[in-house]
């Protein structure tokens, strides 16, 4: 767990806009060790599938990066050219999208679309990258896959399209894999299914997993260490267990507390009160300042960065501060 794959430091999304320049994602820094599953939760507008698209250079135009640094394996990655990115994109990071309609071209077969990803990044002939591209369909369960190969997406279920665009996305055996809410259109049994078999893939290979959800209970099966994002910022970093069992920014604690169990009765899930604030509308200070209770005097004013705690945790919260202050 020493080696550091990817480093993110200080990341900046901004979109210029003719009112302004908005900051979608403000100053995020996080690694993630190869081999490792690196969850990132946050609610709808939190800047997770921003960041998954920064780090793979796949950001919606007028979107860029406009600070930090990304580095894979310590070489930067965020000020490649468009086609040095091409040659990461794909070889040594894989992509795993929410909707495998909109990765799949319904145009092309799933043979030509496999094997065309392999051959543009492995030094195999046609032949051998057509047998990979079965052994891969075969290895992420597709039944029959010698004779399904040459089918078009239109042809697969939501669950079976999901498990070719894994294929996809380990086709080359990149060393990282950014799956961005895998499991969100699939039915639930079909969502454990496609989690199992990011987690199982990747530890064969070796590959680390940058997991993007709103699903805690997916994190919490899945995941080594969370991140959770709030306004474009870092709240919360740790390992998964302290960070759901032990939330310490009001915001993660929030998150949890929504979660129901099967151990604990209670009359009413807690409610994390108000919404999300819109990019042209953060507060001064801490973003989440106006939704918590443990709102003080500094929160107002002054936005605060990660503070590192014990266990391996950074929290951004000034009550931490705080409580440092008194030590």
């Amino acid at each position: 767990m020493a080696d550091v794959l990817l480093s993110v430091r200080d990341l900046v999304v901004e979109f210029p806009t003719r009112r302004g320049t908005l900051t979608a994602i403000n100053k995020v820094s996080f690694d993630i060790h190869a081999g490792e599953v690196l969850g990132v939760v946050g609610e709808s507008g939190a800047g997770k599938s921003l960041t998954g698209a920064a780090i793979i250079g796949l950001l919606e135009p007028p979107g860029r990066v406009a600070g930090g640094e990304i580095r894979l394996k310590g070489e930067r990655i965020d000020n490649l050219s468009p086609e040095g990115m091409r040659k990461v994109r794909g070889r040594r990071i894989g992509m795993v999208f929410q909707d495998p309609l909109t990765s799949l071209n319904p145009l092309y077969t799933i043979a030509q679309q496999l094997t065309e990803t392999i051959l543009t990044h492995m030094p195999v002939s046609k032949a051998e990258a057509r047998q990979r591209a079965i052994a891969l369909l075969d290895r992420v369960g597709i039944p029959a896959a010698s004779r399904r190969i040459d089918d078009y997406p239109h042809h697969f279920s939501g669950g079976m399209r999901q498990r070719v665009v894994i294929a996809l996305a380990l086709a080359a055996e990149p060393e990282l894999v950014i799956a961005d809410e895998p499991t969100t259109a699939l039915d639930v049994s079909v969502q454990a299914q496609i989690i199992d078999l990011i987690k199982e893939m990747c530890s064969e290979r070796g590959a680390a997993v940058m997991l993007i959800t709103h699903d805690m209970g997916v994190i919490a099966e899945t995941a080594d260490r969370v991140a959770v994002l709030y306004a474009g910022r870092l709240a919360e970093i740790g390992p998964v267990h302290d960070v759901i069992t032990r939330a310490e920014h009001p915001y993660t604690r929030g998150l949890m507390g929504s979660i129901p169990t099967l151990t604990q009765e209670t009359d009413r899930l807690v409610q994390i009160p108000g919404a999300m604030p819109r990019l042209n509308a953060i507060p001064k200070g801490c973003a989440f300042n106006p939704r918590c209770a443990d709102v003080f005097g500094r929160c107002h004013t002054e936005r605060p960065d990660p503070i590192d705690r014990p266990g391996g945790r950074q929290v951004a919260c000034w009550l931490y501060k705080k409580e440092m202050s008194h030590v």
